[in-house]
């Protein structure tokens, strides 16, 4: 192990139980061992256990589970009532601690104003009649319970009733007694979800969610009560040498409903400042907490607790270390930690440990590979949240996700063995074949990855002279550093396993190599859409992303998806002056895209005044100018230096799938690196 990294394999306690190293797996939903979101309340989710057990087997020193709701989501039961899932745990934990590792289970008491309500839950919510019949099976009204009356941060129409002083009663009863039952099931501690992120409990401590005149609002100490009973209760049922965390935002970093604050930006705080969470911290200490996990944010600033991309890597260090000054029990730094910053800032007493959360899904064994100095080894987490967390939300919806995803979180765009080791396995072929890949971005890479580790014989083709495909042009901002990483990674996984690649080879239909199988991976070309001087004066967003052309000061962006506002970021850092025109009333208004990632660049262009034209049309370029049609009938001239076009792309195949010819990624139909990724997998393991 290189010396910089030895700080993180040190020990270290929390009460009075030591952990090996301080490396910490920041809880994530999805990884939610007892299930999430099931139908019948005995469920132990396997698939979990099975994930953190190999990232305990791959030494992390302290796993940390997603949450596990005090009363189940659908049903109503109480957790402590469901003995069966207890059972289970215990058999897990007699096997988990065979690692040498501790695991704390995560509990919350809600989600409050911040549930992800869909649609069919939004419908419930705003209709009693409706929620009383559907209550039996999911209770609406009772999960969005919060504070106070308050608008849900996902259906805009949606107001959360306030919870009553029984419920509060019997949340703390349950915490205590789930606590007992982790206790006697051989957990290590528990940790208390969350003064944190803007869940029900953080919804108690802000003022701008906090309305209550009982005594659970009004003052400091009544609005950190509820907190503080809980923990309490939890030392009172299991005593106080029973290690308890609390997940912990240092920062609200909000500004308003539904608008966080930017990195380094000086603002006016509606929620926690730091003067109030130095006062904080050492009254939950008093409480009876035994470390603080923490990092920044609510679901208003959603991108400090789930930083994407767009986000300085260690965001939340800064503030983390500053409150571990007032208290004397463990503080824990999530948010896009690094391995280097997070030694450092434990070697000079910054913090006691990092905790890591989606770096975990996409390489399960990257700590052992920082041990064993192959860090050139470790699958990049490249902040997508396209897989794991892709709660979506734009304009005049609600969670705009498929069931599917909310019911199956925690899944990893460039890893889909994470949480679906079953589906996703690589089994060795028992008549190897010789596969010829024509294309060599990510997706023709991981077909020719997984068919070299199955047996079989891949040969790239591509066109150019180095492989990525579209992806280098995706990854060529300076926030895409994870990007270009994963591409990195993927380049060294084929040449270690010898596959074969011919570059300046363009294939087509009618000349064919020889071959036992066919994956077409041509991608797709950008759409073009007839405006008058498009073809003179515009250029595609790759010409702009792969430096082909040169663009001016004044730069208009036509199309508000993804890639429009992403090239707006990276030019507004260059200090340019964008200016995007999106015919939809939201930036980004597409399913599956995460909050986190896309109320960023809403946020930023909000804030520091970078032009946005909604519900806009494009009526004709010109040299120097360009002229749109807005909603309400006025037409106006953009100055423009340069235009880039970036409304989507079409599939550009060689041929029609056949018996032997399969389709990959954006040539079979448009997507994202997970469609990539996972498709190739879904191709590779049928070969």
């Amino acid at each position: 192990m290189k010396q910089e990294y030895e700080a993180l394999f040190t020990p270290w306690k929390i009460g009075n139980l030591e952990i090996k190293n301080r490396i910490v797996l920041a809880p994530m939903g999805g990884t939610c061992i007892f299930g999430w979101m099931e139908p019948t309340g005995s469920h132990f989710d396997k698939e979990a256990a099975r994930l953190l057990l190999k990232i305990a087997k791959y030494d992390c020193g302290l796993v940390i589970p997603g949450i596990a709701p005090v009363k189940d989501m659908l049903g109503g039961k109480w957790l402590y009532q469901n003995k069966k899932k207890f059972k289970e745990l215990a058999e897990f934990m007699d096997e988990f601690h065979k690692t040498g590792a501790k695991m704390f289970i995560q509990m919350t008491a809600g989600f409050g104003r911040s549930m992800a309500l869909t649609a069919p839950l939004a419908m419930l919510a705003k209709n009693k009649a409706l929620n009383t019949l559907a209550k039996p099976i999911i209770d609406a009204e009772y999960l969005t319970a919060a504070p106070s009356v308050l608008p849900n941060r996902w259906a805009d129409d949606v107001t959360t009733r306030a919870i009553t002083k029984k419920e509060i009663e019997q949340i703390i009863y349950a915490f205590g007694e789930t606590a007992r039952l982790c206790k006697e099931a051989g957990v290590d501690g528990v940790e208390v979800h969350a003064v944190h992120e803007g869940y029900l409990l953080d919804q108690f401590t802000l003022k701008y969610t906090n309305h209550r005149t009982d005594e659970y609002g009004g003052s400091f100490e009544n609005r950190y009560r509820f907190a503080a009973e809980i923990v309490k209760e939890i030392k009172k049922t299991c005593g106080d040498d029973f290690p308890v965390s609390l997940r912990y935002s240092v920062r609200s970093m909000t500004k308003a409903f539904q608008y966080g604050a930017m990195p380094g930006e000086d603002f006016e705080e509606i929620g926690r400042d730091m003067e109030e969470s130095e006062k904080a911290v050492k009254f939950l200490q008093d409480a009876g907490y035994d470390m603080l996990n923490c990092d920044n944010g609510t679901y208003d600033a959603w991108y400090w607790a789930h930083p994407p991309q767009y986000m300085p890597v260690n965001c939340n260090l800064e503030d983390v270390e500053h409150i571990k000054k007032f208290v004397d029990i463990p503080v824990v730094c999530a948010g896009k930690m690094e391995p280097l910053a997070g030694a450092k800032a434990i070697r000079e007493g910054g913090i006691d440990a990092m905790a890591v959360g989606r770096q975990f899904l996409a390489d399960p064994k990257w700590v052992t590979k920082i041990e064993r100095e192959k860090e050139a080894d470790i699958r990049p987490c490249i902040c997508c949240h396209s897989a794991c967390f892709n709660l979506t939300k734009h304009n005049g919806t609600a969670n705009d996700q498929d069931l599917s995803e909310s019911a199956g979180m925690c899944k990893c765009a460039v890893n889909p063995r994470s949480m679906q080791s079953v589906k996703y396995r690589v089994i060795q072929t028992r008549k190897p074949k010789k596969v010829a890949i024509i294309g060599g971005g990510v997706g023709g890479m991981e077909a020719a990855r997984i068919l070299a580790l199955r047996g079989h014989k891949p040969v790239i083709y591509e066109k150019t002279s180095d492989l990525g495909g579209v992806f280098i042009a995706a990854a060529a901002p300076e926030f895409k550093e994870k990007d270009k990483e994963f591409i990195a990674w993927q380049k060294r996984q084929i040449k270690k396993l010898g596959v074969e690649i011919h570059y300046n080879m363009e294939v087509r239909a009618g000349s064919l190599p020889q071959a036992d199988e066919y994956i077409i991976a041509t991608g797709a070309e950008a759409n073009r859409i007839p405006i008058p001087g498009a073809a003179e004066y515009a250029m595609d967003a790759t010409d702009y992303l792969l430096d082909k052309k040169k663009v001016g000061d004044n730069v208009v962006i036509i199309g508000g998806g993804l890639t429009g506002c992403e090239i707006a970021l990276d030019l507004f850092r260059k200090g340019k002056h964008p200016q995007i025109v999106e015919m939809k009333d939201d930036l980004i208004a597409v399913k599956n895209m995460c909050l986190a990632n896309t109320s960023y660049l809403r946020d930023c262009f909000k804030t520091n005044e970078v032009p946005v034209y909604l519900n806009a049309s494009v009526k004709s370029i010109s040299p120097h100018e360009v002229e749109i049609g807005l909603n309400d009938g006025r037409v106006k001239k953009l100055p423009a230096d340069s235009v880039i076009m970036s409304v989507g792309y079409h599939p550009i195949p060689i041929m029609k799938e056949a018996k032997n010819v399969h389709l990959l990624g954006d040539c079979k139909k448009v997507g994202n690196i997970r469609s990539a990724i996972w498709g190739a997998w879904d191709i590779a393991m049928k070969i």
